[in-house]
């Protein structure tokens, strides 16, 4: 063969595996963003849903606290609790969350002292003090209800946390379903909400990737 054949040989080469290259990489583009789209699409979705079907407890998600005092996003998911208990969804309600180092209470603890506040009597609040992210208080709650036999529970968070609540809470061996405040800085505005839905979409991606959590940071929280 001779050499100018040879080197038109390997530029065709070289030119089809560039193609080939460009053709896959936008077909993992193309693929990735539909995974990122349909999953925002799902958080969109089940954060619609409002179920308040008897269940065994009703499980508060914690958020900050300052010196047992909830904070705004906490005290709307803790109303909305509130609310689900006065209509007898569960005889139970189930405050969980950690504390922070420095701090006096846990978002357990604060949870549970405003719930009384309001007049739930205190043997019916359960305060989880175990999580630092969602999936360590999932797990702990779980491990608390299965320990007394109950199985079912409605879970209250933010709307966009639902689905990502949800499954781990039936990974973790508990019948769930949501019932999401929607009151609170994450829902006051439509730049919260988008904030809300992308920082979601992300979290359970890597969690359904990993089995691990990932918490962002809360712009809303006040």
């Amino acid at each position: 063969m001779a050499p100018a054949q040879v080197d038109q040989s390997r530029d065709g080469n070289v030119a089809g595996w560039l193609a080939w290259a460009r053709r896959l990489l936008i077909g993992g583009v193309l693929m990735g963003l539909l995974v990122i789209g349909g999953t925002a699409v799902r958080v969109w979705q089940v954060a619609r849903i409002d179920d308040w079907a008897p269940a065994d407890a009703i499980v508060v998600l914690g958020a900050a606290q300052y010196d047992g005092t909830p904070s705004s996003v906490f005290q709307a998911r803790l109303d909305q609790a509130y609310k689900l208990f006065q209509k007898g969804v569960a005889p139970l309600i189930v405050t969980v969350g950690g504390k922070q180092v420095g701090d006096n209470y846990t978002e357990a603890a604060s949870g549970k002292n405003y719930l009384k506040d309001r007049g739930v009597p205190a043997d019916r609040v359960l305060a989880v003090e175990t999580g630092s992210d969602t999936l360590q208080s999932v797990e702990a709650v779980s491990k608390a209800l299965l320990a007394r036999g109950k199985s079912s529970v409605v879970l209250v968070s933010d709307p966009w946390h639902s689905l990502r609540t949800r499954t781990m809470a039936r990974d973790a061996g508990l019948s769930a379903w949501t019932a999401p405040t929607r009151t609170g800085p994450a829902v006051y505005t439509r730049e919260s909400q988008a904030h809300g839905i992308t920082r979601e979409t992300f979290a359970l991606l890597w969690y359904q990737l990993t089995h691990y959590s990932a918490d962002f940071t809360y712009t809303a929280e006040q």
